[in-house]
């Protein structure tokens, strides 16, 4: 089947970012980029799509990693609290009310964390999508275009988990196996689903299975989509893509595009992406259920101007 598989050239890659662009498709002003391919009857199918009641997450627990500032205060009674004196009089006579408050500062991309990635999370030659300048991102104040806040009401969508390592009777995809058009289309012939326009594909290689049985893998080498599948998403006007991995796979086999899914899904295409999701649980109630679509609820936080936000997708069957 290996031997079948058309490889693009690097130089078909780098014609991505004019064969597959979306700039301009929904207007000059667009932010949205492929989530206007989620119209209202993509949402009124998606509920349609709830056919047990059964919500799973698809998010990994945060558990402080060692890249988040973290601080917990506690009070243990209203009296004891910092600055009483200046609270309202109610206050003082409740002794038994207390509290616990934190900050956190998280840093989410990455390849750990569950995050979502809007379109001015990268540049190419400059560019974001759209064809705005790199130069509307500030240090100080985040991006004033495609940032995350453009999916500020939320994505709801129909989700379609492509379970490539089950179709493939393995475990898990070995860091620097790449998943192709033809291991997405094995997938829905043996689960009976068809990827629709406006769906979310979330791409299961198993990595998740791996990081739960021997813990999150170090190395640059690493699972995910191959850059030839993503013809196949413009082709089937995918509004959002998943991966129980950093989406792309590395080595990504060109030398001029590091990550060509990351980078031509969002200055080209404005593909939205989920990185990092934990899918096991969500496969596994897939195939309990013999369903392998349901809806997709992804909220991001409407952090202003920032190229992301950590999320936590749920999918209800």
């Amino acid at each position: 089947m290996t031997a079948e598989r058309h490889m693009p050239s690097q130089d078909d890659v780098l014609g991505y970012f004019d064969t597959l662009s979306n700039w301009g498709r929904w207007g000059d002003d667009d932010e949205r980029g492929t989530l206007n391919h989620i119209t209202d009857d993509v949402r009124l199918a998606a509920a349609r799509a709830v056919r047990h009641g059964r919500s799973v997450s698809c998010a990994w627990e945060v558990a402080a990693p060692a890249d988040m500032e973290r601080s917990t205060t506690t009070c243990p009674r209203a009296a004891d609290m910092p600055g009483a004196e200046h609270m309202p009089p109610h206050f003082h006579g409740d002794r038994s009310w207390g509290f616990s408050s934190e900050r956190l500062g998280i840093t989410f991309h990455g390849n750990t964390l569950t995050h979502v990635d809007s379109p001015c999370h990268l540049f190419w030659d400059g560019k974001m999508y759209n064809g705005r300048s790199h130069s509307l991102v500030d240090a100080e104040t985040g991006s004033a275009w495609a940032a995350v806040t453009a999916a500020a009401n939320g994505i709801i969508t129909r989700g379609v988990l492509l379970d490539v390592a089950g179709a493939r009777d393995v475990p898990w995809l070995e860091p620097g196996q790449g998943v192709f058009p033809d291991d997405l289309e094995e997938a829905e012939r043996r689960q009976g689903v068809r990827v629709l326009p406006g769906d979310a594909v979330l791409l299961r290689t198993g990595h998740g299975r791996f990081r739960h049985e021997a813990g999150a893998a170090s190395g640059f080498a690493q699972t995910g989509w191959h850059a030839s599948c993503l013809p196949w998403l413009q082709e089937r006007q995918v509004a959002l893509i998943g991966a129980d991995s950093p989406q792309d796979v590395q080595p990504s086999g060109y030398e001029a595009v590091l990550m060509p899914v990351h980078a031509v899904g969002l200055v080209a295409m404005g593909l939205w992406l989920l990185d990092n999701c934990d899918l096991e649980a969500c496969a596994t109630t897939a195939a309990e259920l013999c369903q392998w679509d349901f809806q997709l609820a992804v909220a991001p936080v409407r952090f202003a101007g920032t190229s992301g936000s950590l999320v936590n997708p749920i999918a209800t069957f």
